[in-house]
């Protein structure tokens, strides 16, 4: 590694290892921290810090495999893009043209579980709605109404909950959505949703598309919705912060549900993975659409997947009803299953018109920046994401590094 020769400063790169140290790791903050950041296609750093299982004293190492949560939902709308290049499918046809059953979802207006009164919903769920969370559905963790309780009364999107994909498909025809389609922004079961139309329209399961056609050609050997056997040793634990401020076992990984196929597959929150794999999928977006003679999609399609698709070029603050989310501040829009920035000066932090990014319930995080040719991933396992400051620290002191 040759940070200088990149345009980026060693010295001012230790100072990541140096802030995660002193502020999240000693303290017990976080059990431990991998970051790497690649420039104009060399690996200018890397760092692994910390401890992969805190109770065993086991520490973080390269390859240790974490539980990515949403960071799942790049890639499932990077497979139903290339149903979208195959003519399979349009981001303007109505969902109900896939899912019948949804042709006449009404809008929540009052009401619980078996007395909920609707209205019409002004316009029918496009695919569109789907890839940039317009669509009306929710989720069960938003805690916000009576339709996020129906998602938690039948445990509608939970990646470790005993339903399957179909089931929730057939469960959500009995539910109201929270909004019409296209009118706000909400966190949601969108993304699975997604998933579900990949596996119908290519007549394949699901997770039998995303190893054949994404995994295998990019070369994500470890990428997977649950851990073999075999590499049971490389899986890290995850950890709950708890309302003393220390950090609680969440999910153990010697017993953990992650040890079998699930029977839900999540396309919005499904997935393992290393920093390694994950790598390979950003470098994959960086170039293109195409990673080592493997071109998953066009270079045209990316551009358009990292646009602005909030209807009306709005930011995610003046559409956004979600209470949770993992990007929630001014100047940041969203694409076609990534957060865009789209005015820098109004985030307050650095970065270029045009990144994009997103993370996970567990604190991963990466985001991609074309104009640098910069991509950076973190790796931690702590739950929720939202507790700390760390992303915009995180985009602060990379880009502070630079020459």
């Amino acid at each position: 590694m040759n940070p200088e020769a990149v345009g980026l400063a060693s010295h001012r790169l230790q100072q990541i290892e140096r802030h995660l140290q002193q502020r999240y790791l000693e303290p017990g903050r976080l059990p431990g921290a991998l970051t790497l950041i690649e420039r104009r296609g060399e690996l200018a750093h890397l760092s692994v810090q910390g401890h992969m299982d805190v109770e065993r004293a086991r520490p973080l190492q390269q390859d240790t495999i974490f539980r990515i949560y949403s960071m799942t939902k790049p890639i499932t709308s990077v497979a139903l893009m290339m149903l979208v290049e195959q003519g399979q499918i349009a981001l303007d046809d109505p969902v109900h043209r896939y899912i019948p059953q949804w042709r006449n979802l009404g809008v929540y207006e009052a009401g619980f579980v078996g007395t909920f009164r609707t209205r019409a919903a002004a316009a029918p769920m496009r695919v569109v709605d789907l890839l940039r969370h317009t669509s009306g559905l929710t989720y069960g963790l938003q805690q916000r109404t009576n339709v996020d309780a129906a998602y938690r009364k039948f445990g509608f999107g939970d990646p470790a909950g005993s339903g399957t994909l179909q089931g929730m498909i057939e469960g959500l025809a009995n539910i109201p959505l929270e909004s019409s389609p296209g009118e706000v922004w909400n966190y949601s079961v969108s993304t699975d949703v997604l998933g579900y139309l990949v596996g119908k329209i290519s007549g394949m399961p699901f997770e039998q598309f995303l190893r054949e056609r994404i995994f295998e050609p990019l070369g994500m050997i470890d990428t997977d919705f649950h851990v073999p056997a075999a590499k049971a040793a490389r899986f890290a634990a995850c950890y709950m912060l708890g309302p003393d401020g220390r950090m609680n076992l969440q999910d153990d990984p010697q017993n953990s549900p992650y040890l079998k196929p699930p029977s839900f597959v999540s396309g919005g929150g499904g997935l393992v993975s290393t920093a390694a794999d994950y790598l390979r999928f950003c470098r994959m977006l960086l170039n293109g659409g195409t990673l080592d003679g493997a071109r998953l999609l066009s270079p045209k399609t990316i551009e358009l997947m990292t646009a602005n698709h909030l209807p009306g070029g709005k930011e995610l603050p003046e559409m956004s009803v979600s209470l949770f989310s993992e990007a929630s501040y001014s100047g940041v829009g969203f694409g076609l299953g990534f957060a865009v920035t789209t005015n820098p000066a109004r985030t307050l932090v650095p970065g270029s018109v045009g990144d994009y990014s997103w993370g996970g319930m567990a604190s991963t995080y990466f985001w991609i920046d074309p104009r640098e040719q910069l991509i950076v991933i973190f790796m931690t396992q702590l739950m929720p994401s939202t507790i700390y400051n760390l992303r915009r620290e995180l985009r602060t002191l990379v880009y502070s590094a630079f020459t």
